[in-house]
This record gives C-alpha cells, sequence and structure tokens, in this order.
C-alpha cells in the first residue's frame, strides 16, 4: 500500500555485509557518499558475522537509538532479511523504512522492488524523496511458523532449495552463480511425495518438484515462480510443481517466464500455507536463499499483511504474464 506524499528520509543507517556474492572495491563508500549528500545524518555499518545487521537496526531504531528513518542494506538477499527482522515490529511498520543496493547473488529482493534498474539511479531517488522516481509503500511479510523467521522474498522446496546445495560447488558470482546450480540439481533431482495445503484446503497432494511460496515473483533474481503476486495484497501467493513436469525443465521454463503455462503447475493464493513431505524424511526447504537445516517434514507460513516499510518504483514491475489473466482473489486455478 502507498504511503501518501511521504517526506524525504532525514537520518539513515546504512548497513553493508563485504562478504556478500558481488561486492566490489568501493562500493559501500559510494553507497555512503550518495547517502550524505541528501541526508543530514548518516551512520555506518559493516556486519561481521550472522545476525550483526539485525542487531545494528535494532539498536539504530529502537527506543533509545539513533531515531533513524532509512535503512540502507547493502548486499544481498541474505544481508536485506537481517536488515528487515531488525526493522519489522509487533505493532507493525517500523518508523524507518528499507532501501536496498543489490550486491548478492541472486538480488530477488531488489529486482522485486526496481526491476533491473541501476542502483545508483533508485537510491539517489530514494534518498531525495523524488515521488515521480521513487515510492514509500507497505508491504507483506511471512512468517515461518515453526521458528518464527520472518520470510522476506519466499521459501521454497524441493528444487530451488537442493539449486543452494549445488551452488556451492560453482565458481561464480551474482545470478550466474544460481544460473550454473540449478540444472545441475535439477539432473539429479527426485520428486518427493508431498502436499500442499491453503488455508486449510488441499491444493495438492502428489510427487512434488518444487513448492514454492512467498510475496516475490521471481527467485534467484532470474526464475519466475509466482507470476500472478502482488507485495501489498495480505496475502501469500504459492506455486507447485508436480512430477508431470520433469525438472529438467523447470530452469528454463521459469527463466523464460512460461512455467505457469505448463500442466501440472498449479497457483494458489491464501494468508496461510502448510508444505508437507509425506513419507517421513525431512523436508528440504530454504526462505530468502537460506537452506534450512532442519529435521522437519513440513514447513508453515503465515502472512503478516503491511509489516514492512519498503521503497520501491512508483509502478510495479509488468510481466508478460500480467495481461493474460490472473488467479482469481482467494482462488486456485491450473495455470
Amino acid at each position: 500500500m502507498p504511503i501518501p506524499a511521504p517526506p524525504a528520509p532525514r537520518r539513515a543507517l546504512v548497513v553493508a555485509n563485504p562478504t556478500a556474492g558481488t561486492v566490489r572495491a568501493g562500493l559501500f563508500e559510494d553507497v555512503v557518499r550518495m547517502c550524505r549528500e541528501r541526508i543530514e545524518s548518516v551512520g555506518v555499518h559493516r556486519t561481521t558475522h550472522p545476525g550483526s545487521a539485525t542487531a545494528a537496526v535494532r539498536a539504530a531504531t529502537g527506543r533509545g537509538g539513533a531515531g533513524v528513518d532509512l535503512v540502507v542494506a547493502v548486499g544481498g538477499d541474505g544481508t536485506v532479511r537481517e536488515a528487515v527482522e531488525g526493522l519489522v515490529t509487533p505493532g507493525g511498520p517500523a518508523g524507518a523504512a528499507l532501501a536496498v543496493v543489490p550486491a548478492g547473488t541472486g538480488n530477488s529482493n531488489y529486482r522485486t522492488l526496481w526491476a533491473d534498474r541501476p542502483w545508483q539511479e533508485t537510491l539517489r531517488a530514494t534518498v531525495s524523496g523524488d515521488p515521480r522516481a521513487a515510492e514509500l509503500r507497505t508491504m507483506d511479510l511471512g512468517s515461518l511458523a515453526e521458528t518464527g523467521g520472518l520470510v522476506l522474498l519466499g521459501a521454497c522446496s524441493g528444487l530451488v532449495a537442493e539449486g543452494l546445495v549445488a551452488a556451492r560447488a560453482v565458481r561464480a558470482t551474482g545470478r550466474e552463480r544460481y544460473a550454473r546450480a540449478l540444472p545441475d540439481a535439477a539432473a539429479a533431482h527426485r520428486p518427493y511425495p508431498g502436499r500442499v495445503t491453503v488455508d486449510g484446503a488441499v491444493l495438492y497432494e502428489g510427487d512434488t518438484v518444487l513448492a514454492n511460496v512467498g510475496g516475490g515473483r521471481y527467485r534467484g533474481g532470474q526464475y519466475l515462480i509466482l507470476p500472478y503476486s502482488e507485495l501489498d495484497d495480505g496475502l501469500l501467493d504459492v506455486c507447485v510443481v508436480g512430477a508431470e513436469v520433469p525438472a529438467v525443465d523447470v530452469p528454463d521454463l521459469a527463466r523464460e517466464g512460461r512455467l505457469h503455462e505448463r500442466a501440472g503447475v498449479l497457483h494458489g493464493r491464501g494468508r496461510r500455507v502448510v508444505v508437507e513431505r509425506l513419507d517421513g524424511q525431512p523436508l528440504c526447504f530454504e526462505y530468502d536463499g537460506e537452506l534450512q537445516q532442519l529435521n522437519w517434514a513440513r514447513m508453515t507460513v503465515d502472512v503478516l499483511p503491511g509489516a514492512l516499510a519498503v521503497w520501491g518504483a512508483p509502478t510495479k514491475e509488468v510481466t508478460r504474464v500480467d495481461t493474460e489473466g490472473a488467479v482469481p482473489l482467494g482462488g486456485v486455478a491450473r495455470a
């Protein structure tokens, strides 16, 4: 939901992960300099360990903190999620909003907000508060019921999670790394017996290649899996790819934006989505690009409507399927 006529940011915290996938020398300094050209007060924090970004954001935005109204996350999807965990409060959006500078492997969060516009252009629009080029809005998040962890972009079982394992052996950076890894994972993939339930109703049961839940349309920065998703409709979208679709076909179909056209692909929408593995084996799943090392047979994602204030493009990215008809609100359809 857009926030009417927001003022330009006045106090910012720049949080950067120096080990993110595509960080170049001087990037952090360039971001800080651009912020200081427009913003009265700019603090800086380089992450040093998991949870470092979350702690820094909480300290800067909480009671007794610096009172920042903008947090600039410089890094990949993992860094962005840590910043969000520091921003989100039980009562709704924090007083500070999020801006993203992409420097990771997939950068799906950035693409969701800005498509592929240069980060210099989008950050300049954000720090100046130019309503013609940047919009402050609230967006939905997910919550993993089993742990309480926040899901910013999406959570996925099966093939997408297995691609993260395969990526460990790939010597590349940015989106190329995952683009090389996913076909390798697909070649070795074996569908698992699964069930997906949306708001208590079974959407799918059977051999499963993947089940993706969330709000971001893309995973890995380039694979279109949730083409109908909206970031601020108060609902989670889900895509299930059954074994009717060969796993080896999925990477090309998703990258070309044609996955939704195949029989055996189901889409749904709701407030709670449960993904289960039915043979007693652990479910292989990830969220926001982080593989989960949990010996569980299910993941449950609940929607957190309007939980995050974020800067993004004033018009959403238009995908090819936007004009081809969408899943009815709250309904289920076969693509």
